[in-house]
């Protein structure tokens, strides 16, 4: 029943004259199921007090229709007449305020596709609950392979929980914001993003906790809006040394472009030797000479500088960095892996993006350039990595851009067996590699190719398909039982996925 349906019936029920008397009432409005009671209790929000008068019955015998038309109607009659009129007008008044608190209140208190959602009147204080989870199905095929040692191993098929997260968010004071979110995926607590936020200033917005580190379109977008199940090849080279760290960040965006800038520490994991941690700068930049809602044109380039822990000291691999791609989270199978590389004086990055969106097809790619340069005598390395993708919205939609970032399709027509629709489906496909060989050293290079069928059911329900397979490889630290390479390997992924 609508709210204003109880009120009218509320206002029905003050106005009977039933009764020879006057007495007043206080009401109270249910704030969960809108219903109107005479009594206070848990949930009940009061709406006012209400007074019921009586009319005076007349001596007059006539009817009051046959009196006023022949003129016979009293004073007394007119009076009362007067007198009801106007209850009825501050009771329709208390009416209208009635529903204007409703509202208010709804407005103040809301659950859609953005999670549960609090705020103030004022908007000065604000709360959201949101999550996700993503559960992924992995099944290989040719993957037979040998370490080098001789161990056997192959990859993984079953079933994970990749992401289960719960984020809070909110807004104290309109210009201080927090967020936190807490990931129970591998069976385990973890932390990913958790950090405050100052807006009070005209031209910048700063950040201070656990965060992205400003570094390649590809690591800064949500794993929620991502078009493949995995992040590509190039981020072998990035996630071990720019994704979430400590650290302070500064930013700013206009209508075609953003500017970041940062200093940051190390993860969120404990430090748990004698050594220094490292720390960081990072820098990225974006430009969009085109930008609408269905044609997109965006350009970047990022920096990153960092100091490993015990730099400059001859503590060997203790601060060393390790690079290596698995081919899918569930498994323990890496067909390049670098070993942990010691005794690094520091490390240099430069990355590079160019995407754009025209209707309902999508295509971009992203190049990381890294230099790391080595102390006791030890040769500099030079490793790169690089990615192409494109995808074909069938259904029509376009991708959503916003402040440098690519943010999942959301259907025109939800999917619903009873309406007709079919949600959004979108046909993707990547090519990337990585190149950790240089000179003398042998980390290994590899390309592989990922194919890409996903539907968007709603905006937070997506279903995933993706193919990957590995189509060039060198100097992998596995062999098959032939002594031959593991480029046949083939890898399907399947994921459900809500996030709100």
């Amino acid at each position: 029943m609508k709210i204003s349906k109880l009120i009218l019936a509320a206002a029905a029920v003050l106005g009977a004259s039933t009764s020879s008397g006057a007495f007043a009432i206080d009401l109270y409005i249910d704030t969960k199921t809108k219903q109107i009671y005479g009594e206070p209790g848990s949930d009940r929000q009061p709406i006012g007090n209400f007074e019921r008068a009586e009319r005076a019955p007349s001596n007059n015998t006539t009817p009051a229709s046959e009196a006023e038309r022949t003129g016979q109607s009293t004073s007394g009659d007119r009076s009362a007449r007067l007198k009801e009129k106007a209850e009825r007008a501050q009771l329709v008044g208390k009416i209208e305020s009635i529903e204007e608190r409703v509202k208010e209140s709804e407005k103040q208190l809301k659950l859609d596709k953005n999670g549960l959602q609090f705020e103030t009147a004022d908007k000065n204080f604000k709360f959201k609950i949101g999550g996700r989870i993503h559960t992924d199905y992995t099944h290989s095929s040719n993957d037979n392979f040998f370490f080098r040692n001789g161990t056997p191993i192959q990859a993984n098929d079953g079933a994970e929980l990749r992401r289960g997260r719960l984020e809070f968010a909110g807004t104290f004071f309109k210009d201080w914001d927090f967020k936190s979110q807490i990931d129970f995926a591998d069976n385990s607590v973890g932390v990913k993003d958790m950090f405050i936020s100052y807006r009070g200033l005209d031209f910048a917005k700063v950040n201070v906790g656990h965060q992205k580190q400003p570094f390649s379109r590809e690591l800064q977008e949500s794993s929620n809006d991502l078009m493949f199940m995995e992040r590509s090849l190039m981020n072998v080279l990035n996630a071990p040394l720019v994704d979430r760290a400590i650290g302070l960040n500064v930013s700013h965006s206009g209508k075609n472009w953003t500017g970041q800038v940062g200093l940051f520490g190390e993860s969120i994991d404990p430090n748990n030797n004698s050594i220094d941690e490292s720390w960081g700068t990072s820098s990225r930049v974006t430009f969009a000479p085109i930008n609408e809602k269905t044609k997109v044109v965006h350009l970047g380039v990022a920096g990153n500088y960092r100091k490993p822990s015990g730099s400059g000291q001859l503590f060997g691999p203790a601060n060393g960095v390790r690079f290596r791609h698995e081919t899918s989270h569930l498994t323990n199978l890496f067909p390049i892996d670098s070993s942990t590389i010691g005794n690094i004086e520091d490390i240099k990055m430069l990355g590079l993006e160019a995407s754009g969106v025209y209707g309902p097809f999508s295509a971009g790619g992203e190049y990381t350039h890294s230099w790391i340069g080595r102390s006791n005598g030890l040769d500099s390395l030079s490793f790169d990595g690089w990615y192409g993708e494109a995808a074909w919205t069938l259904t029509g939609e376009s991708r959503n851009y916003k402040e440098g970032k690519f943010h999942r399709v959301e259907p025109t027509q939800n999917f619903s067996f009873s309406k007709g629709g079919w949600g959004a489906w979108e046909l993707a496909a990547r090519v990337a590699g990585v190149d950790m060989n240089d000179g003398a050293f042998r980390a290994g290079e590899m390309k592989n190719f990922t194919a890409a069928v996903n539907w968007y059911v709603n905006s937070n329900i997506r279903f995933m398909f993706n193919y990957d397979k590995i189509l060039e490889i060198k100097d992998s630290p596995l062999v098959t039982a032939s002594g031959g390479k593991p480029s046949g390997l083939n890898t399907f992924m399947f994921r459900s996925q809500i996030a709100f």
